[in-house]
């Protein structure tokens, strides 16, 4: 749980810290801020189309490779992520043709990065109990949680003035990090095979709190579904409630991700000094990381909160941080907005991938795990973009866009997602 727990966490240090300084490097380039969020979008697409294909992978070769794939694109994409846009703000390149290397090297992320996530799902779905698994992977989630804390508390710090890496000094130094866990995790963690890993593997995690009657009942599912009867599909009906608030949830969210650095930019007046940006952009991104925390760490498993509980509180909150967020006029309340949001934002991602999770088999878990990596993508893809299009044309046209959206994905939710009794009871 450890090396997964830290694959989880570099990646997600190293994305959050890009994302950190990227409003200053779009800013130091003279780039305008909607071409900045659309070179993450060919990047998103390879992830919509790449992470179910891993995902079924992982199935036949193990998650252990694919976990190392997905490092290796993650290293290959920052390193050479960082290098270009070095050329670009050393004059090596223009503006134009480094944003354009830019999205091509991060397009190593979306292809073979999306390795990783739906393995490293797939590897504790296959070993949990449905009634632990929103708290298992609440805990895989909050590895990305604290990824997003670390990664814009070190970001300002790795901007380092030596070698003339400045706002570039973040991709190089989590590139490294990146092959440190590589290494680690071709040691230490062992060799698995996937279409064995529930049986025998799951009663051990279960611990001494399961009863023999819910380790039976485990026993029974994982004999009953070794072999699903075809590939899991989006438009599946156990699926299409949580699919659907994953779509609306996930867009609201990549909206927000996409406009607060440019927000703080703006109301800080921080655009003629964009050196000066990457500090406070990354507080406000490290505040909202650690109300995430917050959700996955403390608030999911002391209420213990079912999928649905957790999903549609989640849209609640998250629109109301929108609003706060779509007022502030300083750090403090910047900050404050951002994290409630975050807050919201925290108990809804964990709440719909254990929904996904718990309504199919759990031979069925690579496959409903690349669905969920896949769904994350696809909010990537234009909505980061057209949220920062909306918020240069009007503020509230971008906020209350996404507080729309929240209040859309808690409607459909709420007619449709089934309760959390009946979904997380041991199947006998």
């Amino acid at each position: 749980m450890a090396l997964l727990f830290t694959v989880m966490l570099v990646t997600a240090a190293g994305n959050t810290a890009m994302q950190s300084v990227m409003p200053s490097i779009g800013t130091a380039l003279e780039v305008s801020d909607v071409w900045i969020s659309l070179a993450y979008s060919w990047s998103a697409l390879l992830w919509v189309v790449c992470a179910p294909i891993w995902a079924r992978r992982s199935d036949r070769r193990g998650r252990k490779a694919m976990m190392a794939l997905g490092l290796v694109g993650f290293i290959t994409s920052m390193a050479l992520c960082g290098a270009v846009l070095w050329a670009g703000l050393s004059g090596w390149l223009t503006a134009f043709w480094a944003l354009i290397a830019f999205a091509a090297a991060r397009s190593l992320y979306g292809g073979f990065g999306s390795a990783a996530p739906p393995a490293v799902q797939a590897y504790v779905a296959a070993r949990t109990p449905r009634a632990e698994r929103t708290n298992a992977l609440s805990l895989i989630a909050s590895s990305f949680g604290l990824g997003t804390v670390i990664g814009p508390a070190l970001a300002p710090l790795m901007v380092f003035p030596f070698l003339g890496l400045g706002l570039t000094g973040p991709f190089i130094s989590f590139a490294l990090m990146g092959v440190i866990v590589l290494v680690l995790l071709r040691l230490r963690l062992p060799d698995d095979q996937p279409q064995f890993a529930a049986k025998g593997v799951a009663t051990s995690y279960s611990g001494p709190t399961d009863t023999p009657e819910t380790a039976e009942a485990d026993s029974e599912e994982e004999g009953e579904a070794t072999a699903p009867d075809g590939d899991l599909t989006w438009r599946d009906a156990r699926l299409r409630p949580w699919i659907v608030a994953q779509l609306l949830g996930g867009h609201a969210q990549a909206m927000v991700m996409g406009i607060t650095g440019f927000l703080v930019l703006d109301r800080l007046g921080l655009r003629d000094t964009p050196t000066e940006g990457a500090g406070p952009v990354g507080l406000v991104l490290m505040s909202g990381a650690i109300a995430t925390l917050l959700a996955q760490w403390g608030i999911i498993p002391r209420f213990k909160l079912g999928p649905r509980a957790a999903s549609l509180s989640g849209l609640v909150i998250a629109a109301a941080g929108t609003a706060l967020l779509g007022v502030a006029g300083n750090i403090h309340m910047i900050a404050l907005g951002y994290a409630l949001a975050s807050l919201g934002f925290g108990l809804f991602r964990p709440g719909t991938t254990a929904g996904t999770s718990l309504a199919v088999t759990r031979a069925e878990q690579g496959q409903a795990s690349g669905i969920v990596a896949s769904l994350a993508g696809a909010s990537y893809i234009y909505a980061p973009a057209l949220g920062v299009y909306l918020y240069g044309h009007s503020d509230w046209l971008g906020f209350g866009l996404i507080v729309a959206l929240c209040a859309l994905g808690f409607a459909h939710g709420w007619a449709t997602m089934q309760r959390d009794s009946l979904l997380t009871r041991e199947k006998a």
